[in-house]
């Protein structure tokens, strides 16, 4: 097994530890609803659910009855 041969100092230490902070998530803001969202992913807003600028999916009510 590999040792060291000498003492690491805290500053290399804490200079390799300097990345592993926690970074903000990036928001984007859609152009049609105003909306901040994390980017490429979909999120709902108004029973609708967007996707790059676009509806991509219709959330049903609990109300309204299937018409199949």
């Amino acid at each position: 097994m590999a040792h060291p041969k000498r003492r690491q100092s805290k500053s290399r230490r804490d200079k390799r530890r300097s990345h592993l902070k926690i970074k903000k998530p990036l928001l984007a803001k859609c152009t049609l609803t105003n909306q901040k969202h994390l980017y490429h992913h979909a999120y709902w807003y108004e029973n609708k659910l967007y996707y790059r600028g676009k509806i991509v999916l219709y959330r049903r009510n609990k109300n309204e009855k299937e018409t199949s």
